[in-house]
């Protein structure tokens, strides 16, 4: 008797084994070389409020007929993917990796060059004549690197020049998070990568990091439901198996039963199937889009602040513009892959050539706290607000040239004012970003 009670007991531990509830948990990112770079601080960070909540107050809140409509827009543009039949890559931006690696030399972290042997390596392994011939529907089951060509090695332009080196890895284009749609050109001839479009970014993927999507999946997926993910650095898990560290910004459809969210998984076959997902607490994923509120543009700046700089969304951080594309993200504003593209994105007012006062004034005046960016090329902020007649903004950012062409290292997302640094003799002034800025971007 006890014998069979046993063989109960394991059948059941087994079941339950093979079908524990994928959790949603509050975690953190792996500490990695990023957390120590130099963290430089300036004036600012000291005497300028760094609590976002301080300037949350100073917003005017969206229509919800403006917030719906911009919503919509988002998701069309985020399940892009699903719906097109090739690639869409401007004849420009194609094959850029190539040139970028053929023309000029480039270097590993401690300044060794990369011989043509091994890059053109990697060329030959991305196998573009085959560009656009598998078309196949996919989605990321974790959170994954966009890399430039498919190898997971990192290359630099001189690492000895300043600017250069690390952490400016130009093989990693980006990072997307888990849940996300794509379209796969093709594989590359190791079949260890995949080439992929994303609703914001192109590059190749680890295969493992993706599965394939039926008609059916997208389906049941796409069902108008949608929640995003409140809290910074979560971690999904299957039973007690860790899947995917979740960023704050990531996309989770609302399951029918209202109590649960949808994951994708990969079966043994590179299929995907769905997953429902258990949030272990109420306050870390919210039903898009979050009404724009001063206690929520508050809430969500909080968790950015402080965060390491991560060129492209390296070592599960980011850089200037995924920080202002995942603020946005929960308001249902949606924003492209880089700083450029992201000024294109909203309505652009011109303050190129106009005095610092003047200049100031305009931002104040014309910009709307938590939902305007400033862009400079190569560089975007969030407008957070005004504090003694001084615009304050909130931006993810390397750090401010010096007058030696250098770099005071900030490294991680900071509040200051348009003139960081300003109060130290070494700054270069024609650099200041107040002097650089050149559009305020609306939403």
């Amino acid at each position: 008797m006890h014998q069979k009670l046993r063989l109960i007991f394991l059948l059941l531990l087994t079941v339950t084994t093979l079908h524990a509830d994928y959790t949603l948990q509050e975690s953190k990112r792996t500490k990695s070389k990023i957390d120590r770079m130099p963290k430089h601080k300036v004036a600012d960070m000291k005497r300028i409020p760094q609590n976002p909540s301080y300037y949350a107050n100073q917003i005017k809140p969206f229509s919800s007929k403006k917030q719906k409509k911009l919503d919509k827009a988002y998701n069309k543009k985020y399940f892009k993917p699903w719906t097109i039949n090739k690639l869409e890559i401007p004849k420009k931006d194609f094959g850029w990796e190539v040139r970028f690696v053929t023309k000029k030399r480039i270097y590993r972290e401690k300044g060794a060059v990369i011989p043509a042997s091994v890059y053109n390596k990697w060329i030959n392994n991305a196998h573009y004549e085959h560009f656009n011939s598998k078309k196949y529907k996919a989605i990321t089951i974790r959170r994954t690197n966009v890399k430039a060509l498919p190898t997971s090695q990192a290359f630099y332009r001189d690492p000895k020049k300043t600017g250069e080196g690390f952490p400016f890895d130009y093989n990693q284009n980006s990072a997307l998070h888990i849940n996300i749609p794509l379209l796969i050109s093709h594989y590359s001839r190791d079949k260890k990568w995949a080439f992929v479009q994303a609703s914001y970014s192109f590059g190749w993927v680890k295969t493992s990091d993706i599965a394939l999507v039926s008609s059916e999946f997208i389906k049941k997926f796409k069902n108008d439901h949608y929640a995003v993910v409140i809290k910074d650095n979560l971690r999904l898990y299957n039973g007690k198996k860790a899947i995917s560290l979740v960023k704050l910004g990531a996309l989770f459809p609302i399951a029918k039963d209202r109590k649960h969210y949808l994951v994708a998984s990969r079966d043994k076959k590179g299929h995907a199937q769905i997953e429902k997902v258990i949030a272990t607490k109420t306050n870390i994923l919210a039903k898009k889009p979050l009404p724009f509120t001063p206690k929520n543009v508050a809430m969500i700046a909080k968790e950015f602040y402080g965060e390491p700089y991560g060129w492209g969304g390296s070592y599960e951080c980011r850089d200037c513009s995924a920080t202002t594309r995942d603020f946005l993200g929960p308001f249902g504003i949606f924003l492209r892959r880089n700083s450029g593209k992201q000024a294109k994105d909203g309505k652009r007012i011109n303050i190129r050539g106009l005095s610092k006062a003047k200049k100031k004034k305009k931002i104040i005046q014309k910009a709307e706290p938590f939902r305007s960016l400033l862009h400079v090329g190569g560089h975007i902020v969030l407008y957070l607000g005004h504090f003694k007649n001084e615009p304050v903004i909130m931006h993810t950012y390397w750090g401010i040239r010096k007058k030696d062409r250098t770099k005071l290292i900030t490294g991680r997302t900071i509040i200051t004012s348009t003139e960081p640094g300003k109060e130290r003799s070494d700054i270069r002034e024609g650099s200041k970003l107040i002097n650089t800025l050149s559009s305020i971007v609306n939403f």
